[in-house]
């Protein structure tokens, strides 16, 4: 029989046909989340970041609840007022006023998900000479449901309100994961850049303060005299991480029900249930390496320094080019006795060993020679961990060096949660303890620079620091505290050389957050207070408080989250740590006392509106509306006046496909 051949275009009518007819549904998404410990590389899951609230915050410098002191623009050196937020990285310097933007590899966010997940992230301040812009995206995708690649790209680049004060940031990260039954792997690649443009500040405060005294009005902000014009910063940085465990376990026999029972009115079963046994693998031992390289340059460059006076110089007269490098290569082997592979084993415990090697590259006097450092640690540690179950977790651990660098070195420190319940109400307790005896970041000991050089002999630091963590969930209220007592204290002083303390300086802290709602209005608040027992050498802020008044409702058929507000962030006056660009540090004010200068007692008012539809977020923003207002003290750092008011807006979009 013979047959009609079908053209191509009854064809196509055919299959539109039958395409109208099916209906197309696409997977819901499912995503997770988590990153991995310090030196181990244990799973820690962590929540993904949906949450629209204070998004209109998350771009800002001073930080979320605006704790850091910084330069005024997008990107500067920070440095927080809360005592218990610093934090140092001792290999590579340069960077600690940067830690906010550097991605360690133990801070890396993995994902797993059944489609693809990319975040893009885009904020800007509008301005067409002097506006700020930052562009960040996030992307993984699973090969299968073990295997997962990903990658991140954050640049920032703020072009300054005050003069020479650019600033151009950029980070691109490469991850992967593979978590199997038996071997699990995860892998992080990190590339930073930053440039940084120095003015050393504004030539007079009262420009800010009381420009009239000046016979100036209405004077600009790109007008304001600084004392740098041809200055510049720059860092470059590269971290990588490869963290793989092998285990060794067994196989058990699960009982799954895959269909329940179905009963009659009188409960007389009609179809019995059907159950499924299925194998499970039950890891017990885990064999563990960590590999860690990461390399970092600093350059300083001062094309013409004629009317900066400097204390000393030891190159080069009127300009200067400063550079350091460094590079560090870390391995570590570790055994573990996992939580959990029977009723007995209620946590885990971990032995390891790890060996450092870190080489530095100074300047020299000869300018056709570099001075090297090489120096090596071997530490021997351990760790105990309880991380199942939702009552209590707990991890106890610590290290002790052995050989190089590292003897006399030690480290210990736990912490614990424990979540109850009280009537109706959810308490959780937390608590976290530590005494380490560390040698001083390599920098404080060794730098060789134009006007900056020591090579100093310093003893090893002894801290010891108690802190804890108490919170009501049905109340919006949580109550911390905690001391640290340091012996030999290491800090830049006033002529921004490092130097140690004679006397031990102890630190107290008690922080009180607490929310209130009534109806769609809600008043978040949160109250620092610390005090140093030494405010010459550690100088402290007694109050630090944040205040948030808003609305938040459901529109649109409660598909579109609104809250639309004011916060203020607020400090008492102290002497805050200046800013030296030669070494890029915070160090102590000068000692001479009409030359210091207290900068607080100023609220930086911000007022917002934040929106949250299915998958975007967005914001829009006046920030430091209330400039002119009061006594004009807007600093937060020593003769760096942060910006005017400016509108700024976000945009925050997830994809799923």
């Amino acid at each position: 029989m013979q047959t009609n051949p079908m053209d191509a275009e009854s064809l196509q009518h055919e299959q539109d046909s039958l395409n109208s007819q099916v209906e197309i549904i696409s997977l819901a998404p499912k995503l997770y989340m988590w990153r991995t410990s310090k030196n181990l590389g244990s799973i820690i899951p962590t929540p993904v970041d949906t949450l629209h609230h204070q998004f209109q915050n998350t771009n800002l410098t001073e930080g979320i609840n605006g704790h850091n002191n910084y330069l005024g623009n997008l990107g500067s050196p920070a440095l927080s007022r809360i005592f218990f937020e610093r934090e140092v990285m001792p290999y590579t310097f340069f960077l600690t006023p940067f830690a906010d933007f550097i991605t360690e590899p133990h801070e890396q966010l993995f994902t797993n998900s059944n489609i693809p997940y990319t975040n893009i992230t885009y904020y800007k301040t509008f301005n067409r000479l002097y506006g700020e812009e930052r562009f960040k995206s996030y992307f993984s995708v699973n090969v299968n449901k073990r295997f997962a690649f990903g990658f991140n790209f954050d640049y920032n680049y703020g072009r300054g309100y005050y003069q020479n004060q650019a600033n151009s940031m950029l980070k691109t990260n490469i991850f992967g994961s593979y978590v199997g039954e038996r071997y699990t792997a995860h892998g992080i690649v990190n590339f930073y850049s930053m440039k940084m443009m120095e003015n050393g500040g504004i030539t007079d405060d009262l420009y800010i303060t009381n420009p009239d005294a000046l016979g100036q009005k209405n004077v600009r902000t790109e007008n304001i005299p600084v004392y740098m014009s041809s200055t510049f910063n720059r860092n470059s940085h590269f971290n990588g991480s490869y963290s793989h465990r092998y285990n060794v376990g067994f196989y058990r026999d699960i009982v799954e029900n895959i269909k329940e029972a179905v009963k009659d009115s009188i409960g007389e079963i009609i179809t019995p249930a059907v159950n499924d046994t299925i194998e499970e693998y039950v890891p017990v031992t885990s064999f563990i390496h960590t590999f860690n390289i990461e390399t970092a340059g600093h350059k300083y460059i001062a094309k013409d320094e004629t009317d900066i006076p400097y204390e000393n110089t030891f190159i080069q007269q009127n300009a200067s080019r400063d550079t350091t490098t460094y590079i560090g290569v870390k391995n570590i082997f570790g055994i573990a006795l996992l939580e959990g592979f029977n009723k007995y084993a209620k946590a885990g415990l971990t032995a390891y060993i790890s060996h450092k090697y870190n080489r530095y590259t100074l300047m020299s006097l000869d300018p056709l020679k570099t001075d090297k450092y090489t120096e090596q640690e071997v530490f021997v540690g351990g760790e105990l961990a309880k991380r199942e179950g939702t009552l209590l977790h707990y991890k106890a651990g610590g290290e002790v060096g052995l050989a190089g660098e590292a003897v006399g070195q030690f480290r210990i420190e736990g912490d614990l949660d424990l979540n109850f319940r009280l009537g109706k109400d959810t308490i959780t307790f937390i608590g976290k303890g530590s005494i380490s005896n560390t040698v001083a970041p390599f920098y404080m000991r060794h730098y060789h620079s134009n006007h900056f050089w020591w090579d100093n002999d310093m003893d090893k630091e002894f801290r010891t620091r108690i802190n804890g963590e108490l919170s009501s969930k049905r109340f919006g209220t949580k109550l911390s505290g905690g001391f640290e007592n340091i012996k030999n204290y290491t800090y830049f002083d006033q002529t921004a050389r490092p130097t140690q303390a004679g006397d031990n300086i102890l630190v107290v802290m008690a922080k009180l957050n607490q929310n209130f709602k009534l109806g769609i209005l809600h008043w978040d608040n949160e109250v620092v207070w610390q005090k140093s027992s030494d405010e010459v050498i550690l100088p402290l802020p007694d109050l630090t408080i944040y205040s948030n008044l808003y609305i938040s409702a459901k529109l649109a058929k409660k598909v579109l989250s609104v809250e639309l507000g004011a916060d203020v962030r607020y400090f008492t006056e102290y002497l805050a740590p200046a800013y030296t660009p030669a070494v890029q540090q915070y160090h102590l004010q000068s000692s001479n006392a009409s030359e210091q200068v207290k900068i607080g007692n100023y609220p930086i008012v911000n007022v917002y509106v934040n929106l949250h539809l299915k998958r975007t977020r967005l914001f829009a923003m006046m920030y430091h509306v209330n400039q002119g207002m009061g006594n004009s003290n807007y600093f937060l750092s020593p003769h760096y006046p942060i910006n005017p008011s400016m509108f700024k807006f976000g945009l925050s979009w997830n994809f799923y496909d």
